[in-house]
């Protein structure tokens, strides 16, 4: 080895010396992921809080969000930011990291959420008022799109935005009875497909993992309607009709959540319009294989990731209460009183622990999902929904 390697190699061992001595700047030392983010909305106050779901904390609060009294949100591909979709139709991109608002719009009178595309540039928003849906480009939340939900009543409600694959919106018209699909795939204006006959009163809608079955609730009617988008043409299928069979209509305290739909093995399970039931669908016919009677009315019926327990909370006046259900069985294997008013239960990736919002009693709940067991409590002001950074991973959510 001559002189001039050996020098070099000592220059190499001497700097790698020297760099592990050095400390870390403040810059290096907060640089993290944010797989384990979430926030949790609090929608008395137009705030959110900030969460990492692996110490069980809070370590922002972000203010000046709007009316939340009804906010959802999706995530950005790299799992960063969390697009806010508020009540007063605000449009909200929230940095996880940073725990500050990083772009803001007010695009509607009032609005019921949204779905970010498939690609992660798209976002968009279901609009009451004006009905219809507005897009817009999640880095700058510039409006590429406004497609109004006409229909022969004039104006139409948009419910259950969905994203599916190919860059494409799915969405439902609670005046009209129809599913729209806004096709982004190409550049210019969207190519938009309007199927009629869906049913009355399309209220909600899921969109399965793999993006193939749109689902859409009907509170006009016993039954739902699917479209497999994977099929030309595109035929709605009408599933589950007169699932009451026919008995008096109860009463309605709050709409059930098809969103946070459970998928237990091959069957979906469904929470039943006004009626204290979860429906079993085999999740190949779409046909009823199964019911189970729970405590009240559920409003989300939400799988465990695995798919092997499904947790259900209730509308008034039984939402202090939680149950779980056993997929296998079709039973109810636990139950407890979470406390008042128990609104949004979201579980940890792979799904050993879940976050539960407990709105009048001012805290989010953190139980194992295996042993029960209350794990911590988080507290929040008026806590309503819980969305983990992971979500961006996943279509229809």
């Amino acid at each position: 080895m001559n002189i001039a390697s050996s020098a070099h190699r000592l220059g190499l061992i001497l700097l790698a010396f020297v760099t592990a001595c050095l400390p870390l700047n403040a810059e290096m030392s907060t640089l993290r992921g944010t797989g384990d983010l979430g926030i949790i909305i609090e929608r008395a106050t137009g705030s959110l809080l900030v969460f990492d779901s692996t110490r069980r904390a809070t370590i922002a609060r972000v203010e000046g969000l709007g009316d939340l009294s009804h906010a959802s949100a999706v995530m950005s591909p790299d799992a960063r930011y969390a697009f806010v979709f508020g009540r007063d139709g605000g449009l909200t991109k929230v940095d996880l990291l940073t725990g500050s608002i990083a772009a803001r719009v007010v695009q509607a009178g009032n609005s019921i959420g949204g779905a970010i595309s498939d690609d992660g540039r798209l976002v968009a928003v279901a609009n009451y008022d004006p009905g219809g849906i507005k897009v817009f480009d999640t880095e700058t939340l510039k409006e590429v799109a406004d497609i109004p939900a006409t229909c022969a009543k004039g104006r139409s409600k948009v419910v259950g935005l969905e994203d599916a694959p190919g860059r494409r919106f799915v969405f439902s018209l609670w005046d009209a009875g129809e599913t729209w699909i806004a096709d982004f795939s190409t550049p210019g204006e969207p190519r938009v497909t309007r199927l009629s006959g869906i049913g009355d009163r399309p209220y909600d809608a899921l969109i399965t993992t793999d993006g193939r079955y749109y689902v859409a609730g009907l509170f006009g009617e016993d039954g739902l309607t699917t479209i497999d988008l994977w099929q030309t043409p595109l035929a709605p299928r009408r599933i589950l009709s007169g699932y009451g069979n026919g008995e008096a209509k109860l009463p309605v305290y709050k709409m059930p959540h098809l969103e946070g739909w459970a998928l237990a093995g091959d069957r979906f399970v469904l929470p039943a319009i006004g009626r204290p039931e979860l429906l079993w669908v085999d999740s190949r016919t779409f046909t009823e294989v199964a019911r189970t009677k729970v405590h009240g009315q559920p409003v989300f019926a939400v799988a465990r990731p695995d798919g092997r327990q499904v947790w259900v909370n209730f509308a008034h006046p039984h939402n202090d209460t939680i149950q779980v259900i056993d997929s296998v069985t079709g039973s109810v294997m636990r139950e407890w009183k979470a406390g008042p008013a128990v609104l949004h239960i979201e579980f940890t990736p792979r799904g050993h622990e879940v976050w539960v919002s407990v709105r009048d009693g001012n805290v989010v709940q953190v139980y194992d999902t295996h042993t029960f067991e209350l794990k911590a409590e988080i507290p929040a002001r008026n806590p309503s929904g819980i969305f983990l950074a992971s979500r961006a991973y996943r279509t229809g959510l």
